[in-house]
């Protein structure tokens, strides 16, 4: 039994969303985004409420059934209120710069690296004096700002012993004691 699926979607004032075929239009004031669904699960639209409704239980429609809503819900929120993500760079003379849609990172590596981000993601960098860089993106399409938050995190994961890295503002890194603590 989905839970998630049986919900419905409140439509905030100022989204219009529209569904041909199986394809779903939704357009706010942050942006548009177009999710294409599978022809089994059917959404219906009454006032400013949305429903997402599968034929029977098989445990494949029921699967999707949340899968869709959850999608939808995203765009939802997406295009009327925005995601954003914090990420902070922890490690001495790790810097990050943005110029336009150009991410630059200096990571301990010998070289600069160079991120060129897809234009529907916004981002900001901030260095403070004593408070570690901090990366900012903002973006309407919460799939695509998590794959680019990946993508950024990838190039140095926080690591267990001193928590050097690029880690999500708030993340808690879990902490190893080194080799001489182990030792007596």
């Amino acid at each position: 039994m989905s839970r998630i699926g049986k919900a419905p979607i409140e439509i905030p004032a100022g989204v219009t969303v529209q569904v041909k075929d199986s394809v779903v239009t939704v357009k706010g004031p942050k942006g548009e985004l177009v999710q294409e669904i599978n022809p089994v699960i059917t959404v219906e639209q009454e006032g400013n409420q949305i429903e997402v409704k599968r034929p029977n239980d098989e445990r494949e429609n029921r699967a999707m059934h949340g899968l869709y809503r959850a999608l939808i819900h995203n765009m939802v929120v997406g295009v009327s209120e925005g995601y954003k993500k914090e990420m902070e760079l922890v490690g001495v003379g790790y810097r990050a710069t943005s110029t336009g849609q150009v991410l630059e990172l200096s990571l301990g590596y010998s070289h600069a690296i160079y991120i060129k981000l897809p234009k529907e993601v916004k981002v900001e960098a901030k260095t403070e004096r004593n408070k570690n860089p901090l990366i900012i993106l903002e973006s309407s399409d919460k799939q695509l700002l998590g794959q680019v938050c990946a993508k950024i995190r990838s190039l140095r994961k926080p690591e267990p012993y001193k928590g050097k890295g690029i880690k999500f503002v708030g993340e808690i890194i879990r902490r190893k004691s080194g080799k001489s603590a182990n030792a007596k």
